[in-house]
């Protein structure tokens, strides 16, 4: 262990009443313990590449490298349902013939049961409704 060097330290009766409270909080043995801990987080803090981000290059190397395979992932899904949602719209459009009022109707209707429901559309639950409120055949 090597030796240690003593020096002042002013702080206000506040400051050190927080101090005094703070370091068996962190279940320091001392507050010279306890404000050792507290530089050596400091100047680590300050030795990372960018002041203003505490991680290590090699960490923020790693989560970037992460969030980017996610992103990549997500985007990949996304076109992938872009496609079958494409596919699907294609089929029902070469099964029906739809007015523009009806359509503009239909979005409407989408747009407002995606708000209500934060985008967790349930089709289960589409098709119960939709068998509620059938008054049965309409011919």
């Amino acid at each position: 262990m090597s030796k240690k060097e003593k020096f002042a330290l002013y702080l206000t009766p506040e400051k050190r009443a927080i101090l005094e409270k703070r370091y068996q909080e962190d279940g320091s043995r001392s507050i010279t313990g306890f404000i050792e801990r507290a530089i050596d987080f400091y100047l680590d803090y300050l030795s990372a590449n960018d002041a203003g981000l505490y991680l290590p290059t090699s960490i923020q190397s790693y989560l970037d490298g992460r969030v980017g395979q996610m992103e990549n992932h997500l985007a990949s899904l996304a076109y992938k349902q872009a496609v079958e949602l494409d596919m699907l719209s294609g089929i029902i459009a070469d099964s029906f013939q739809f007015s523009e009022a009806d359509l503009r109707r239909r979005r409407a209707e989408s747009v407002r049961n995606v708000k209500q429901t934060n985008g967790r559309i349930s089709f289960e639950k589409r098709v119960r409704e939709s068998w509620e409120d059938d008054d049965g055949w309409q011919g």
